[in-house]
């Protein structure tokens, strides 16, 4: 059955492929976009990762604009969305609290308040940070109470970008629930590439660690060999999503989107250097001298990171029991994390890195 859908964050690496996956299975997409006349780029885009070009419609808005920015007509026209997919997020680390709070957090809770008022199923990605309990009363946060939060601490800890989406998913949940909607909310871990293309977009986590191997920057292993940095892939990740969305049973629910066979960051790294005929670092160096490093200017810019990132990569396992069980449900075959990571190292190399 065909339904009309609304996505925000549709032109991003997730949301490129969560719109190729629902309108190859059918489904009208109209996609909130700053630029509509890039329209015909994304369209493009949809078709090279298998979707249906001709379904994929702009919406001119802005996450941060009253309303979402929507004209009179076109809020009209999105009263038809079945589902609304909230994916938009600015992504970047080293954000200013002003800017995460007026895009992540704000914009959210605009699309979630235009999913109550017309009674559309909200589905939002969130991220699997939230499913660390230790983490989060590290940092502060109770989850049972989250309006105790104090989140001008909370942002110094973690930085804009986790900040902002951490404060994001409260603030959604309460409204919603105040305004009776309905919402399921997935919680990806670091997406990797395609399983099988390993298509994946510059600005993405794991592109920066492949070049900084490539370059030869990385010359020694984050944490120890305990450390982790959990992995879902993109096609898994986008199938995941759009299966939940007309799943009612995950009406009220939240969904780990996490392959628990992600090896750790050693073998992760031998993964990406073995397709590529590199020497992957075999040595440790602790997070938190790692942390004081980037804190330098100079050495954050040739490493292209921050020290907020090295947040990510944990020695926590995590519950995936139900994802597995969801996963089975609706017959989603997982693909192999290690596979997905050599196709992964492939293409950043021959389009990240190459061209770039």
């Amino acid at each position: 059955m065909s339904v009309e859908c609304f996505v925000t964050g549709g032109t991003g690496f997730v949301g490129q492929h969560l719109v190729a996956n629902l309108s190859a299975k059918g489904h009208t997409i109209r996609v909130l976009m700053r630029r509509p006349e890039q329209l015909s780029a994304l369209r493009e885009q949809v078709a090279n990762l298998g979707g249906c070009a001709s379904r994929v419609f702009a919406v001119a808005g802005d996450l941060e604009r009253d309303n979402l920015g929507l004209t009179p007509a076109d809020r009209e026209v999105l009263r038809h969305a079945s589902v609304i997919f909230h994916l938009g997020a600015h992504f970047a680390w080293g954000l200013s609290v002003e800017h995460s709070r007026a895009v992540n957090v704000e914009g959210a809770k605009r699309v979630a308040l235009l999913a109550a008022e017309q009674k559309s199923r909200l589905v939002m990605i969130g991220g699997y940070m939230l499913k660390n309990q230790e983490h989060l009363q590290r940092i502060g946060i109770d989850p049972r109470r989250p309006e105790l939060t104090n989140w001008s601490a909370v942002y110094r800890r973690v930085g804009g970008y986790e900040g902002s989406k951490l404060e994001a998913h409260f603030a959604t949940l309460a409204l919603m629930s105040a305004k009776g909607g309905e919402i399921t909310v997935v919680h990806p871990a670091t997406v990797c590439g395609h399983s099988r293309t390993g298509h994946i977009l510059e600005g993405q986590p794991l592109v920066a660690l492949i070049r900084n191997l490539v370059q030869g920057k990385l010359t020694a292993v984050p944490g120890t060999a305990k450390h982790w940095l959990p992995l879902v892939t993109v096609d898994y990740l986008a199938e995941l999503v759009a299966v939940c969305a007309f799943d009612p049973a995950m009406v009220g629910q939240e969904l780990l989107a996490l392959d628990d066979h992600t090896p750790n960051l050693r073998e992760l790294l031998m993964q990406v250097a073995q397709p590529l005929g590199l020497t992957s670092p075999k040595h440790h160096i602790p997070l938190r001298l790692l942390k004081l490093l980037l804190a330098i200017p100079p050495v954050a810019s040739f490493l292209h990171t921050k020290p907020e990132a090295l947040d990510f990569i944990q020695t926590t396992r995590f519950d995936t029991t139900a994802v597995e069980q969801f996963a089975k449900r609706h017959e989603i075959a997982k693909p192999d994390i290690r596979q997905s990571l050599q196709h992964t190292a492939a293409f950043v190399n021959s389009y990240c890195i190459a061209k770039g």
